[in-house]
């Protein structure tokens, strides 16, 4: 499988997603928005996963590639690829699908649990997820969830966390993907977000975790796995 990523910042890269695509033996290439490599063309991949990143999906006098790129995101989900998307990449994905995407309530930074809905629980079409799963946070924006997409998780302080768009397209308000290095990373480039608040923690809380990563990982296999499968489904 062909797979394309959007990285935003050089600090926010695939994570453990990288070792799952190398295990997988997919061909894996990137465009790296912060440094103006050009975008490919939808028929260019199978799979597109959008990262994260810290800046806002409305700042397009800032950062002017953000308006091809949903462009790109749209156009994927119009013909029917695979399409991840990772914080910012979520945010991005609903605002391709006609939502708004705005500043929560509540900052969330650090370890919090999430919640997987009830209508999902019941299902069994997810059946790997656990009915509530500590995970990483690192976002002040959120979303409307999109028409006729599948509401997956939620929080104390964000009520849309993840959301499943038809078969193909998923997005996840957290980071599964986040391993130590990447956590790190955040908190040397980002420090300036660690004010107190409800769902903010220290630096020393955040890298004080140490099973959660291997919880986060594996959840995030499972839903490449499911991702994967429907592309092989689709072929």
């Amino acid at each position: 499988m062909r797979v394309h990523y959007l990285q935003h910042v050089p600090f926010e890269g695939l994570g453990s997603i990288s070792t799952w695509m190398d295990e997988q033996n997919h061909s894996l290439s990137s465009t790296r928005l912060y440094a103006n490599d050009p975008l490919p063309t939808v028929s260019d991949f199978d799979w597109l996963i959008v990262l994260g990143g810290s800046m806002n999906i409305y700042e397009e006098e800032q950062y002017p590639w953000l308006i091809a790129e949903k462009q790109l995101i749209k156009q994927a989900i119009e013909e029917d690829k695979i399409v991840l998307g990772i914080c910012l990449g979520a945010q991005l994905i609903a605002d391709a699908l006609g939502s708004k995407v705005y500043a929560g309530q509540h900052k969330e930074i650090g370890w919090f649990p999430i919640k997987i809905t009830e209508a999902v629980q019941q299902s069994g079409a997810l059946e790997f997820l656990p009915a509530q799963l500590t995970v990483f946070h690192w976002h002040g924006d959120t979303f409307e969830l999109p028409e006729k997409a599948t509401r997956l998780a939620y929080s104390e302080g964000c009520l849309n966390q993840a959301f499943l768009y038809g078969e193909k397209v998923l997005g996840l308000q957290f980071h599964l993907e986040m391993d130590r290095p990447g956590v790190q990373q955040l908190i040397e480039n980002c420090a300036s977000e660690l004010i107190p608040g409800k769902y903010i923690q220290t630096f020393e809380e955040m890298l004080s975790e140490n099973k959660n990563f291997a919880e986060i990982h594996e959840v995030m296999y499972q839903f490449l796995e499911l991702l994967s499968h429907q592309y092989q489904r689709g072929k």
